[in-house]
């Protein structure tokens, strides 16, 4: 039976010394396992090391492997905001770390239910899960913090929102795609309330997950969380009746994440001067 077709999208930001492995092992699975057509996108975020190289030489061995190269740094949310503008090449859009954390029978699993939602994405907290490798407990920690902190402020019952294993179906990401406007690692929440804000239905199952060494989060985990805590603030400001007499404060909220060299959030149309309308 024919499988819809897949875009699949990797941020990578200097990932020579993992990504190839990775490229590799998709391509492989994909031409053999998946009835569908199939595409990679690896969107490169501001890399100063060989990455851009690496994935052009797997390119020539794999035609389906193209990359998108941003020389300037646009965090991981932006790098992804900017391959779901290739949604309309695909029914179906995914996306994964370039780390290889989920292997490509985890990310088709996901595909083979969506069907059943908008939106299938894994989970590494569900009964089920099989974690090869677990994250340290610092990063167990503050994973549940910040899960407490988006289930307060969304409702949205999600017990996994950062797992970077999902799909999505391109009539919802075309739908929503002018709410994504996070580009920090905080993303995902952004992407998972702007589709259930828009009424599209989102699934989440257990998936199969190896925590890496070298995770660019564990690095600098507390300047990150606090990034990804302003950014989930932002996201609910923007979905209040306030978020339109903020507008002054945008350069203080400018200088903040300029201090604590994050990604910026991109503008919506109610940031724009004289708009009044609210968010969509």
């Amino acid at each position: 039976m024919t499988e819809p077709s897949l875009l699949l999208l990797i941020p990578a930001y200097n990932e020579e010394a993992r990504i190839e492995p990775v490229l590799r092992d998709y391509a492989r699975y994909f031409q053999d396992q998946y009835q569908g057509n199939f595409s990679v996108c690896v969107v490169l975020n501001g890399c100063h090391d060989n990455t851009l190289a690496v994935v052009q030489r797997v390119a020539r061995e794999f035609p389906c492997i193209r990359a998108e190269n941003f020389p300037d740094p646009i965090g991981k949310g932006g790098a992804l905001i900017e391959g779901l503008k290739l949604a309309p090449a695909a029914d179906v859009i995914g996306y994964v770390d370039a780390d290889g954390a989920s292997p490509p029978r985890a990310l088709h699993a996901l595909i083979k239910l969506i069907d059943q939602a908008d939106c299938v994405i894994g989970s590494r907290w569900l009964p089920g899960a099989v974690l090869h490798q677990a994250q340290t407990v610092l990063r167990r920690f503050t994973s549940r913090c910040f899960h407490l902190i988006v289930e307060a402020f969304f409702w949205m019952h999600i017990k996994d929102t950062q797992c970077p294993c999902k799909v999505i179906r391109r009539p919802a990401i075309e739908r929503i795609y002018s709410s994504l406007r996070i580009a920090d690692l905080a993303f995902d929440v952004n992407l998972l309330y702007s589709l259930k804000h828009a009424g599209f239905s989102i699934l989440e199952v257990p998936t199969e997950w190896t925590d890496k060494i070298g995770s660019k989060v564990t690095a600098s985990l507390f300047r990150s969380s606090f990034v990804m805590f302003l950014s989930v603030f932002r996201i609910r400001l923007i979905y209040s009746p306030f978020y339109k007499w903020l507008r002054p404060l945008r350069p203080i909220e400018t200088w903040i994440y300029k201090k604590l060299r994050a990604p910026q959030p991109r503008p919506g149309p109610e940031d724009l001067p004289g708009a009044d309308r609210d968010p969509p």
